[in-house]
């Protein structure tokens, strides 16, 4: 990978990881900016995506950590969920050097869009928690692992899959549910991460800058869900879904838009 390093694109870069961790620490869907970021930067595809996993990591254990000190999240809770999420997350990052997505990049605008719809039109969308579906057994060996095996697998929307799972399965109010998102997100993050930095597709030095942007975008953006709440959480869920199913559309059939 052969391209000039300049403060103008280590500022550009970092800015762009700061607005992605506060977007992506609320609703998810902060990967919109970034990859693209370092794509125009020179980076390769698969090193983009692999680079964007790094910051990725510094985003989601920051908020995560805010959500952990404020009492929103009791990591003893989630020990099952968390280590399907990550094997279900590796096992994803393995498949994906071996198998056509071709089916799931058809699939994908439109699961994502439907997600956006059921957070907008939803009457259980509230800061209230409800009757919970599932146990926490139970949405561990399936919501969390086939969320993780997805991340791994593909990626995008991954933070707003983790948030439904837990709004209708968990029974878990917005606010609660995008906490409890965003650890489970950190840990497919740091599982998708090792598995490329083992084939050696990480620009370090792009991905620790952003990093640190991420670190500030996402605790910014984890002090608005807990002041704000549901009033932010769902109608930037709502953008952002729209975004990420018009961006990926138009990567799909090659559809000029003017976003």
């Amino acid at each position: 990978m052969e391209f000039e390093i300049t403060y103008e694109l280590i500022a550009l870069l970092f800015a762009v990881a700061v607005l992605a961790g506060f977007i992506d620490a609320i609703a998810g869907g902060g990967g919109l900016l970034t990859i693209p970021a370092l794509m125009w930067a020179g980076l390769p595809p698969t090193a983009a995506l692999a680079t964007n996993k790094l910051q990725a990591c510094g985003g989601s254990f920051f908020a995560s950590l805010y959500f952990v000190r404020k009492g929103m999240v009791k990591l003893g809770e989630m020990k099952l969920a968390i280590g399907c999420a990550f094997l279900g997350s590796a096992l994803g990052t393995i498949a994906v050097q071996m198998v056509d997505t071709a089916f799931l990049e058809t699939l994908l605008p439109f699961l994502i869009l439907a997600i956006g719809g059921y957070f907008l039109f939803s009457k259980k969308i509230s800061e209230e928690d409800r009757h919970r579906v599932m146990t926490p057994t139970l949405f561990g060996f399936t919501a969390a692992f086939g969320v993780g095996l997805y991340d791994g697998f593909f990626g995008p929307g991954t933070g707003s899959f983790f948030a439904l799972a837990f709004v209708s399965l968990a029974g878990f109010g917005l606010a609660k549910a995008t906490a409890h998102a965003k650890v489970l997100n950190f840990s497919t993050n740091i599982a998708s991460l090792i598995f490329f930095a083992i084939g050696g597709k990480v620009f370090w030095l792009l991905g620790g800058i952003m990093l640190i942007g991420q670190a500030i975008g996402a605790t910014l953006g984890s002090k608005m869900v807990v002041t704000k709440g549901t009033k932010i959480i769902k109608p930037l869920v709502v953008t952002m879904s729209i975004a990420m199913s018009v961006k990926l559309l138009s990567n799909q059939y090659d559809l000029l838009f003017w976003l």
